[in-house]
């Protein structure tokens, strides 16, 4: 028997006795007890075969738990510790669809979609994953394209964010035939809220599973692990570029934003010597050290996007940071100060004199987004700041600005994955 013979006998066994265990689930209601056999031992083959083609893949997704689900759900879910399935739905599929079914549940707890939905619409977030997802798998050859069923794709949002793709969707909501995209869902996305009626359990009742807070977060914990692990096994290769994104988040340690802004707004007083002021160290010395003069002025340009989900206290935190650092410096400073969506509103300036109005600052906007317009105000203006911050949700609809206008820092807002094509990116946390 060869290596590779030996290692599917051997994943075949372990796979049996996970979907045999009553400890680790509850089948109910199986709809045809052989024909969720016959699933089982292609839902086995499948994994296998991920392991062979697609190691990454294929470590993620025989962690697993499978788990029948004929009760109460008609495709496929996961919770990011069971594989959920409807067995007549999965009898459909060839083993090779069925490798991308599996590639297709392993993506979406890898990408936390649940976790970023954040305050967008579920169904329309649902959609936006959907497509993010199969084009993944679809640019990396993973499996087959399922046709058994129509599923969401479009060529277009390939490398996108789920983020970015929403937006577009929302934006054409109005012409979009949002129940039929619905009916094109490969899956069902489990937000851990139980069913309607509150049933716990797996398949208690029919019911969907219910997982706690407290539960959320250690299957988070450990999919960051796995993630890590399949990643250090198989290497990182060959992989969608969101998962080699949240590879180097998970990795690179990122300075906390507070941090990085302080050093950042630093970074503007150049220092350079000078005759007029001797160095306190010569005084003792027959000779005569230069004394160093710091810049003139500390000059930046703050700029927040009001057009996503950055909120009222999200913005007093952002401002109440920037007063805490500048009240750090005698030297004259000026802070300008406005928000924008596709248009710049409610501009100020703020130096030693009036610092603390910084933070009564009343915010304005929330339209559509528009980057361009920032640099717009600042040409028409003739600002050209030392460092321009952004604090947005780094979603815009077009360009993302001028590139070397002038040095600029990202704080972003309700994402990890995105980083801006220039600058400093950073993200915020509360």
């Amino acid at each position: 028997m060869t290596q590779e013979s030996q290692m599917i006998k051997q994943m075949k066994m372990a796979a049996a006795a996970d979907t045999s265990s009553t400890e680790k689930q509850k089948v109910v209601t199986v709809t045809n007890p052989a024909t969720d056999r016959a699933v089982i031992e292609k839902m086995i083959t499948a994994r296998i075969g991920l392991l062979l083609r697609a190691p990454f893949f294929g470590n993620l997704a025989t962690r697993l738990v499978l788990t029948n689900a004929d009760g109460w759900l008609s495709t496929a879910a996961t919770d990011g510790r069971k594989f959920y399935y409807n067995s007549e739905f999965v009898n459909k599929l060839s083993i090779r669809e069925t490798e991308f079914l599996f590639g297709h549940e392993t993506l979406h707890v890898v990408y936390d979609h649940m976790g970023r939905r954040g305050e967008r619409d579920p169904q329309l977030f649902n959609i936006a994953a959907d497509y993010c997802v199969n084009a993944d798998l679809i640019e990396q050859k993973i499996g087959e394209k399922i046709t058994a069923v129509p599923i969401l794709y479009d060529a277009k949002y390939k490398g996108m964010s789920s983020e970015e793709v929403y937006d577009i969707l929302y934006e054409n909501a109005e012409k979009i035939n949002i129940d039929k995209l619905v009916g094109q869902m490969l899956d069902e996305h489990l937000d851990g809220g139980g069913d309607e009626d509150g049933e716990e359990g797996e398949g208690e009742g029919n019911g969907r599973p219910k997982l706690t807070e407290e539960e959320k977060k250690q299957i988070r914990d450990e999919i960051k692990e796995a993630v890590l692990s399949a990643a250090q096994t198989c290497g990182a290769g060959n992989l969608p570029s969101g998962v080699k994104r949240l590879l180097s988040d998970m990795t690179e340690p990122k300075m906390n934003w507070r941090e990085l802004l302080q050093q950042q707004i630093e970074s503007t007083i150049k220092a350079d010597y000078t005759w007029m002021r001797p160095s306190r160290r010569s005084w003792h010395l027959d000779a005569i050290l230069p004394g160093q003069k710091n810049a003139e002025m500390i000059d930046i340009c703050i700029s927040v996007d009001l057009s996503g989900s950055i909120s009222q206290k999200q913005c007093k935190d952002f401002f109440s940071e920037i007063h805490g650092i500048m009240q750090m410096y005698s030297e004259a400073f000026k802070v300008h100060v406005f928000t924008f969506d596709t248009a710049v509103y409610n501009p100020q300036t703020f130096t030693q004199d009036n610092l603390s109005d910084i933070l009564t600052y009343e915010p304005q906007g929330g339209g559509g987004t528009d980057f361009m317009c920032v640099w717009e105000y600042l040409q028409e203006n003739e600002i050209e700041p030392k460092k321009l911050i952004f604090f947005t949700d780094m979603y815009p609809c077009g360009e993302w600005g001028i590139e070397g206008y002038c040095d600029t820092l990202w704080v972003a807002h309700g994402t990890k994955t995105i980083e801006a094509p220039w600058g400093v990116t950073t993200y915020y946390e509360e």
